[in-house]
């Protein structure tokens, strides 16, 4: 029985005609599309819903684009605006009844916290990230992919979520969706606690949503990262998740971490037993500029620091345009020689 709303819009693209005489029944088929003038189902041309293809991924069944309006989406947003639901698990009720499928199975009281807490705060951080799931087999796998970050499915701080809220700003179009598939990362303290998380909202075709701001982060920031791996003395940190995740690819065995941004980035917290600091820097005014802030705010704490620079703009540019190759054969000329060996070899495991 399917319990998430990704299998559940998987189901249904196993039938988009169907689906679609059903909910949009002013349109018509014309060859492998449904055609309709908007998906509330009003009589027209200007949207087309794929009515064959793969389950996921770049022309896959389901899908749907409004040519005169930019909406695109999937058949359980068909679902939600044809039948004017306002509510989640109205629209997922509905995908059901469709599909003549039971009802998921109630989650027993005390197993579900339903005490309020503020919008944005680290204990929404971590309702939002408990909510999600590992990325082995998602969107987020198969986006980060994309940027040719593969060892990335045993990583406990990359999940997934199908549908995370996205509240449009004054940049976006009047009609942008507000539910998005998103790539969820955990932000952690120095003691593995979840202080935030950052999103990544994610186009269901492949890349980032076409939103005026897809990558946000929430909860409390200031001083902690996205973490790979436990450092000892040695600490790789960088800005971007993606730049992060680059030199992951090349040096598997080095503890690293993402602050999100250049601001953060030069606030980082150090562990207590750090001896070496091994600055990403990005080739920018802003990376050079944390570059100095985070160089001097090492020295003043007795710990070594050492900047390793990329060829291009940062290292997921390097490993997307030179290859893994090049960019490890470029790191390990930047690390000590006493590290080489250490943090080069095969992974260990994952982090």
């Amino acid at each position: 029985m399917p319990r998430d709303a990704s299998e559940l819009a998987r189901r249904l693209a196993r039938d988009a005609e169907a689906v679609c005489r059903h909910y949009l029944s002013n349109g018509r088929r014309q060859g492998r599309y449904w055609m309709v003038g908007d998906v509330r189902n009003t009589p027209g041309r200007s949207m087309f819903v794929r009515l064959s293809g793969p389950e996921a991924g770049p022309g896959a069944a389901g899908h749907w684009t409004d040519a005169a309006s930019a909406q695109h989406g999937d058949l359980l947003d068909v679902i939600r605006e044809s039948c004017d639901l306002a509510h989640f698990r109205d629209v997922t009720d509905e995908a059901r009844r469709f599909l003549s499928l039971p009802r998921p199975e109630p989650v027993q009281a005390e197993n579900l916290d339903r005490t309020p807490v503020a919008a944005g705060s680290s204990d929404a951080a971590r309702r939002l990230f408990a909510a999600s799931r590992p990325i082995s087999g998602t969107m987020a796998e198969r986006y980060l992919h994309g940027r040719r970050l593969i060892g990335v499915a045993g990583l406990a701080c990359l999940r997934f979520h199908p549908r995370c809220y996205y509240r449009p700003d004054e940049a976006d179009p009047p009609a942008t969706h507000t539910a998005w598939p998103a790539l969820i990362a955990a932000v952690a303290d120095l003691a593995g606690t979840i202080t935030g998380v950052h999103r990544t909202w994610l186009d269901p075709d492949g890349g980032k949503a076409p939103l005026a701001t897809p990558r946000r982060a929430m909860g409390h920031l200031l001083g902690h990262a996205v973490r790979f791996g436990v450092p000892e003395d040695v600490l790789a940190v960088g800005e971007g998740i993606e730049t992060v995740l680059s030199v992951r690819e090349a040096l598997p065995n080095l503890p690293l971490a993402a602050a999100l941004s250049s601001n953060h980035l030069a606030a980082m917290l150090f562990p207590e037993h750090l001896r070496v600091l091994y600055i990403l820097r990005d080739a920018d005014p802003a990376g050079d500029a944390t570059v100095a802030a985070l160089t001097a705010k090492a020295e003043a704490a007795a710990i070594e620091p050492r900047v390793l620079s990329p060829y291009l703009n940062d290292f997921n540019d390097d490993l997307c345009h030179a290859g893994l190759s090049t960019l490890r054969a470029k790191l390990v000329t930047q690390l000590r020689p006493k590290d080489v060996e250490r943090f080069s070899r095969p992974a260990l495991g994952v982090g």
